[in-house]
């Protein structure tokens, strides 16, 4: 079967395709890091949504004894959309890691994923899903499969939800740039609603040209209303 991607940019599928071998080559020098034990390690955990433990308990376990990352410093952050609350709401959280019994040495409240992502990582997201942008469904040849593209009215629709993803990138790379290792809620895309390969692209631009980084799906149970 043709395919749009073939007919209508070829010359952008080199320019994916070479940004994608040099983040390859980044991820590979990487791999070795944790083949010896690392002194003085940070881990970041990006708790995003609370659909239960696991994002905390996994980067808790890793700084136990005999792991590459014993002893290591546990760094908990998470979003509100209330910035007058950020205060109240690290305490909950460090109250709420305590009923765990989840040693951290800082807890973190960001308060502007809101705000309108930069012009820098706008330019990098679009650089990243150009090749796989269309105009409209009704510019397509029907019988021309448009299956891993994203249509510009999908973006359109999907446009807060890409500019907070973005915000949370931007947050990210400022507070664990540095660490050792980040652990990130995934987010869960809503079948049938989220297009495959504009979720793929919210998943890169928060994980690329970062420290080695695990996405973690919790159960979907609250439990911060567990212990409410």
């Amino acid at each position: 079967m043709p395919s749009v991607f073939n007919e209508t940019i070829p010359e952008n599928f080199g320019i994916a395709w070479q940004n994608y071998m040099n983040e390859q080559s980044r991820i590979v020098n990487k791999i070795t890091m944790f083949q010896t034990r690392i002194k003085n390690g940070i881990i970041d955990v990006w708790w995003l949504y609370d659909d239960g433990g696991l994002s905390l308990l996994i980067p808790y376990l890793l700084t136990q004894e005999k792991s590459y990352l014993e002893n290591a410093k546990l760094r908990i952050f998470t979003v509100t959309s209330n910035s007058k609350k950020v205060r109240e709401e690290e305490r909950n959280l460090a109250t709420l890691l305590t009923k765990f019994r989840i040693s951290f040495a800082e807890v973190k409240i960001i308060s502007d994923t809101a705000s309108t992502p930069s012009e820098g990582i706008l330019t990098e997201f679009e650089n990243i899903i150009f090749p796989f942008v269309y105009d409209d469904i009704s510019e397509v040849n029907p019988d021309i499969s448009t299956s891993g593209l994203i249509s510009k009215t999908e973006l359109a629709v999907q446009q807060d939800k890409t500019w907070k993803n973005l915000r949370i990138s931007e947050q990210i790379h400022k507070y664990s740039s540095k660490s050792d290792l980040i652990v990130v809620t995934l987010p869960v895309p809503r079948k049938g609603l989220t297009n495959s390969c504009l979720y793929l692209a919210w998943i890169d631009i928060m994980s690329r040209k970062l420290p080695p980084t695990l996405f973690i799906r919790g159960n979907q149970q609250s439990v911060l209303t567990f212990y409410s």
